[in-house]
């Protein structure tokens, strides 16, 4: 077996990571990772950097801080979550506009969501909500806001109970299909607010 294939992969990765730093003049680093100005002085040996990276024997150890490892995963999945309600609020008839205010979406960027996810363009202006479908909004809205207790201050939590308010129509439950879509639904709820009628 021949050396190279004998050295501790984490010895060799932490060298050429410190003899970068040292080139360009990031000492403090180096020592923040342990090191002692002899060692630097000492680094400067081709010699002695040639045992460090050959040695069969780890002599650095890494620790993970859960914390921060926690924190980055937690985003990803948070991130994933995000990506799959733009979908689906995409896919119910969510206008740019709207998709602008809750994610920060350009005009430019949810076209071509729409175009990766086979939605056909919409034009003209959504059809606004009549009084009939409003009160029957507003008797479901209630009824589906004690069973999830959503926070209306929570905009993300509001255009999930909106867009499953949508999928019941899409669904075909009794009084409730053929409905006023995803964004005349939740311009009338956010009238509401506005008026102060949820609490």
């Amino acid at each position: 077996m021949s050396q190279s294939t004998n050295q501790h992969p984490l010895n060799q990765a932490i060298i050429n990571q410190v003899l970068h730093d040292i080139r360009n003049g990031q000492t403090r680093k180096v020592m923040a990772m342990g090191f002692h100005e002899q060692d630097l002085l000492a680094l400067k040996e081709a010699q002695l950097v040639s045992l460090l990276v050959n040695s069969k024997v780890p002599w650095v150890s890494v620790t993970v801080n859960q914390d921060v490892l926690r924190r980055i995963m937690g985003q990803a999945a948070r991130d994933e979550q995000q990506e799959r309600m733009i979908d689906r609020a995409l896919r119910l008839g969510a206008s740019s506009a709207l998709m602008e205010q809750l994610f920060g979406l350009t005009h430019k960027e949810v076209a071509l969501r729409r175009s990766v996810l086979g939605i056909p363009s919409k034009k003209g202006r959504w059809p606004a909500i009549t009084e009939a479908q409003e009160h029957d909004l507003w008797d479901r809205w209630n009824t589906l806001q004690k069973q999830y207790k959503v926070d209306y201050r929570d905009n993300i939590a509001v255009l999930d109970l909106v867009m499953l308010l949508v999928e019941e129509q899409a669904s075909g439950i009794p009084g409730l299909d053929d409905g006023p879509p995803l964004t005349a639904i939740w311009s009338t709820v956010q009238s509401w607010i506005d008026q102060g009628l949820l609490r």
